[in-house]
């Protein structure tokens, strides 16, 4: 029998094994397998831009621990791996590196640049995938996808050219998130809003024909008044009813605008109950714009300054302020204050905080900005595509877990906005729509050569490519028949494509034998902040294009925190580095210490010391099978039940109730709860309890029979625990797993354990065995407490019933003594205490040890010294908790610490006094 290293290395053993897997293909998924059930997983795809972090090493554990445990049970298994094209990141990433170079995008041209984002992704957009492999993840990566590859591309086209022939996709003009930075929209779910601190200005506005009276309008944006069309006031305020329909002067314009009545707009309790309407700067306010029939003034051009035609044709801003044109926001907001200031119309400034949008990628303040953009219909009365989302999530034909995100996931549905869909960048899938420049006059040429352009304006009229024919591009107008067409120049959102994920990726819309055979997909794993995003998304086109749902079960797990529960990030330095940690302490105890903590709806709050933690637990393992399989070498081995000693039948009644509860923790999705309960029995119950009772029946003197049955049984449960351990520590459990006796080549295709049949009698049995852990364990506790030497030698009893006492005796008398380190042991309901005796309560009886030879006064010393100790620590945490100061200046999680160290001390108080009373020492003044 091949023996086991002296010490674990994990980097070569995960080097080794992970080549292995992959060359022999054992991810590879069998649409045609002859398997009764099936199991599929879409992975998240990560954008080609990333590199692996916490998060993604936290969502990538569970999904494979479900993948194997999945692949073990004789499922036909499919992980579905691949990447996103990630449109604004990515042509982020090599618009810096062009700009690096002293060039541009514009000067190469869209041709050119794509070609060169295409070059980039070849180059470094497969880091991640790497990546992923190193953590172990188990995916088919024969069948990689990416969301512009030619066959998800094809089902893009597909799906836009069926939701624009059913109405359901549209090209409007409105206000869209715009960042000028990355000049392109973004849908409402890509703003980040953040609260920040600003001014609030109030600013009056004079009625037309009598300029003695005015309105006082208070704003964050006076630089915005100048695209004002309206003011509204509530229709119920008596302050302000009676000017709803008279005119009054816009400050610094030559304008007269009306004052409306706005229930819907204006809050009375806040500002000064009179609020400006800009329907071209704020979205609010387009609303109200429609309702009043008001027109809309647009101040900024694409590139976040200001429009000089709009200032002089639409905003009538008298002739001084045309020097704005030009100027960018924060310019212009400056220049109006002072104007307004110096022609009085300016009342006053007042500090107020108030939340501003954000672009999620680059982090540049979002302004509302009006420009034709296409947009996807999701509440359309007829063919709804939110309505079906909704049902499927309310009537459990799709499961959020945890049940927590029901309430947000509806919360959103209910109130979901049309989707904006067009991004005015060049890496993307480009939108299947043009335009003929031979019949319509919207489309209009600019400039000569190779440089000219072609400015589709709003009014333009789009042509789809064929219904019958989606995939082919559009050749002749309709109209005129010419075939000088010009493509739309936008790109789909990089979300649209993502939203096809678990259908386009197996093949759809061709019908494909892994459509057949693992569509609907079985789980998605995500973390909470792309619900939106991405998983409604999801919901909503599955529904759509297949009448199915796109999976059954989405389980949701938590951000990945530092110790202290703050979010990571490198400004803080507090960021832990997936790859740092796995080159430091082992891949399976990173696994394992993510899964862990994966409690549902918690932060997971990762500390290098946890993952040290489990880099022991699997080193435990580890020398746990060396001790295993040295004493098997040339030794038979026989597990017959009437050779197995009491702790043979209890590790395999205890293995095969952990069997039973890890099964049921991975059906509910408790990670946590499954890897503790594992992590309980290798370490306490496995190695701390049976190997060491297993080592007195391996010695020569035993019984030829005894200590083969032993044999036999610590090798069964050691094979069938690295089966059970296998999902969550890969790369170990295989390792040791080639070195003990098994059926089959690899642990990855190995069956996992089923539980057995467990008699009453080995039931019972497990009960005495408990009793005798209990004894051995509260002599342990005694001699640590009163820190008696492990080599001194003491005598020791239980006082309890007689049935109890006759089963410790009569089964573990002899372990006790071994591993107490006792001379002698009692049992009994009638044991006299002795004198010198130190007890403590269990839940059999209570159990004490003689302290006869302890040097009693030393102990009583050593007592009265911990206990000054603890009490004037407990009066400094009492004085700091009842000092005013502290309490109010402290952050609360520091007072929370003080005062869970308070409780411990109280604790530590009221023990110390009690063990002082059994040793006569309770004298203390």
């Amino acid at each position: 029998m091949p023996n086991l290293d002296t010490v674990y290395r994990p980097g070569e053993v995960e080097a080794r094994w992970s080549k292995t897997w992959l060359d022999r293909g054992l991810f590879r998924a069998d649409a045609n397998s002859r398997a009764p059930g099936s199991y599929c997983i879409v992975i998240p795809p990560p954008n080609i831009t990333g590199s692996l972090h916490v998060g993604h090493a936290l969502n990538n554990t569970l999904q494979d621990i479900l993948i194997r445990w999945h692949r073990m049970r004789g499922d036909a298994t499919l992980w579905q791996p691949g990447t996103d094209h990630a449109g604004i990141a990515t042509q982020n990433v090599v618009e810096r590196q062009l700009l690096a170079e002293g060039t541009s995008r514009a000067r190469l041209g869209r041709k050119a640049f794509v070609e060169r984002v295409w070059a980039w992704r070849k180059e470094s957009g497969g880091r991640i995938i790497e990546q992923l492999k190193r953590l172990g993840a188990s995916c088919d990566w024969s069948r990689e996808r990416f969301t512009l590859d030619e066959g998800l591309s094809a089902a893009v086209r597909e799906v836009f050219v069926r939701l624009h022939h059913e109405g359901l996709i549209y090209r409007a003009e409105r206000l869209i998130n715009w960042c000028w930075r990355c000049g392109t929209a973004l849908s409402d779910i890509e703003v980040e809003h953040e609260e920040t601190a600003g001014t609030m200005y109030y600013i009056r506005y004079p009625l037309a024909d009598n300029d003695t009276q005015s309105l006082t309008v208070a704003t964050t944006r006076p630089e915005t008044m100048l695209g004002d069309t309206a003011v509204a006031v509530h229709p119920n305020d008596p302050r302000f009813n009676r000017w709803i329909g008279s005119a009054i002067r816009l400050p610094l314009t030559t304008r007269a605008i009306p004052v409306v009545g706005d229930a819907i707009l204006v809050d009375r309790e806040f500002g000064t109950g009179a609020v400006k309407i800009t329907p071209g700067h704020d979205f609010n306010d387009e609303k109200a714009g429609h309702r009043h029939g008001l027109p809309t003034i647009s101040l900024f051009n694409a590139e976040g300054a200001i429009d000089a035609s709009a200032l002089l044709n639409e905003a009538k801003a008298v002739h001084d302020l045309t020097r704005l044109a030009g100027s960018s926001i924060k310019n212009a907001r400056t220049m109006v204050v002072q104007r307004l200031e110096q022609d009085g119309f300016l009342i006053k400034t007042e500090a107020h905080r108030h939340a501003i949008g954000k672009c999620y990628r680059c982090k540049t303040v979002v302004e509302p900005f009006s420009s034709p953009q296409w947009f996807v219909k999701v509440n359309d009365p007829e063919n709804s595509l939110a309505a079906p989302a909704i049902d499927a999530v309310k009537n459990g034909d799709i499961r959020l877990i945890p049940e927590g995100w029901v309430n947000n996931y509806l919360g959103w549905m209910n109130n979901i906005q049309d989707w904006c869909v067009s991004r005015q960048i060049w890496w993307g899938h480009r939108i299947p729509v043009w335009y003929c420049k031979g019949c319509d006059p919207a489309v209009t040429r600019i400039g000569q050569g190779e440089q000219a352009t072609f400015y589709i304006g709003r009014d333009a009229v789009p042509i789809n490519p064929p219904l019958d024919h989606p995939q082919s591009d559009a050749h002749n107008c309709p109209r005129c028949k010419s075939t000088e067409l010009i493509q739309d120049a936008d790109v789909l959102d990089t979300w649209f494509s993502s939203a096809l994920w678990p259908f386009s990726t197996l093949g759809w819309p061709k019908e494909t034998p892994e459509l057949r055979r693992f569509y609907p997909t079985s789980t998605l794993v995500t973390s909470f902040d792309i619900l939106f995003f991405w998983v409604a998304r999801m919901i909503m086109m599955g529904l759509h294009f297949t009448k199915q749902v796109p999976f059954k079960d989405v389980y949701i797990h938590a951000l990945v925190r530092d110790a202290e529960g703050q979010k990571m990030s490198k400004s803080k330095g507090n960021v832990i580095d997936p790859l740092s940690i796995m080159d430091q302490y082992g891949t399976d105890a990173l696994r394992f210490t993510l899964a862990a903590m994966a409690s549902p709806g918690r932060d997971v709050k990762l500390s290098e010391q946890r993952i040290e933690g489990y880099r022991n637990f699997a080193n435990k393992l580890w020398n746990a099978a060396r001790f295993v399989l040295m004493n098997l070498e040339g030794r038979p081995m026989d597990m017959a039940p009437e050779h197995c000693s009491l702790a043979d039948r209890w590790i395999t009644v205890r293995l095969n109730q952990h069997i039973n509860t890890v099964a049921e923790d991975l059906k509910t999705y408790r990670f946590d709860e499954a890897a503790n309960h594992i992590y309980q029995f290798v370490w306490h119950e496995f190695c701390d309890w049976y190997i060491e009772l297993a080592k007195s029946r391996l010695l020569p003197e035993t019984p030829t029979h005894q200590a083969t049955a032993t044999r036999a049984t610590m090798v069964s449960t050691l094979e069938t625990t690295l089966r059970l351990l296998h999902p969550f520590m890969p790369f170990i459990t295989e390792e040791i797993w080639q070195k003990v006796p098994h059926v089959g080549d690899t642990i990855v295709l190995a069956p996992y354990p089923q539980p057995a049949a467990i008699s009453i009698e080995d039931q019972a049995l497990t009960g005495i065995m408990d009793e005798i852990i209990t004894v051995i364990t509260a002599t342990r506790t005694i001699r640590s407490e009163l820190d008696v030497s492990q080599v001194q030698k003491l005598r020791a009893g239980v006082k309890t019933s007689a049935l109890t006492a006759d089963r410790i005796l009569r089964h573990g008398e002899a372990d006790i003594v071994r591993l107490a380190r006792l001379s002698a042991f009692q049992a009994g309901p009638d044991l006299a205490k002795p004198a010198n005796a130190f007890s403590i309560a269990t839940s059999i009886g209570e159990v004490f040890i003689d302290l006869e030879g302890v040097d009693l006064e030393k102990e009583r010393s050593r007592l009265r010294k911990n206990l000054r100790e603890v009490q004037v620590e407990l009066l400094r945490i009492d004085a700091k908790l009842k000092n005013p100061q502290f309490a109010a200046k402290a952050p609360a999680d520091v007072v929370a610490d003080h005062e869970r160290r308070r409780s411990d001390l109280i604790d530590q108080n009221r023990i110390l006094f009690e063990q002082l009373a059994q040793l006569g020492g309770s004298d203390l003044p």
